[in-house]
Parts: structure tokens; sequence; C-alpha cells
């Protein structure tokens, strides 16, 4: 089993534009941040769960063109949230 790797960064902060770099750089890994702006490495999901969220998404996109309420997208999307 992966574990979740978490790095903080006390003494400084990562500004959106070096994290969307990091992030260009690194491909091959599925980063994210804390709202603390802590860098979060995130294992692969197995086989299982990447089966089961296929599903779900598959399901609310179909719901969601059917009923043009939104915008639907995968767990891959990068977002930045409001603190």
């Amino acid at each position: 089993m992966m574990t979740v790797v978490e790095i903080k960064f006390e003494s400084w902060q990562l500004s959106d534009e070096q994290f969307f770099q990091l992030c260009q750089d690194n491909r091959d890994l599925r980063l994210e941040r804390s709202a603390k702006g802590d860098l979060i490495i995130m294992p692969p999901t197995g086989g299982e769960t990447g089966n089961s969220n296929a599903g779900i998404t598959a399901q609310l996109w179909l719901w969601n063109n059917l009923h043009k309420l939104g915008v639907v997208f995968d767990s891959s999307t990068g977002f930045k949230l409001p603190n």
C-alpha cells in the first residue's frame, strides 16, 4: 500500500506559478497543496478504486448531460479554491 507524502513549507511559500511549474515538470506525480500551502504527493489509486471512480464520473456526466446544470471534471483536474 502506498502512502501520502506531505512536505511542509513553513519557512517559505510556493507561489501559484511556481506550483504550476512544479506540476508541469513532474507530470508523473499527483501533486496537491493544502490550505496551509504544504505540498502533498498523492499515490496513484488502485484498479478497484479507479474503476469505481470512473463509474461515478460517467454517471455524473450522463446525468449532467441530460439536465444541463453545470460542468463535470475528472479527479485529475486542477483548481485553485478560495481559502
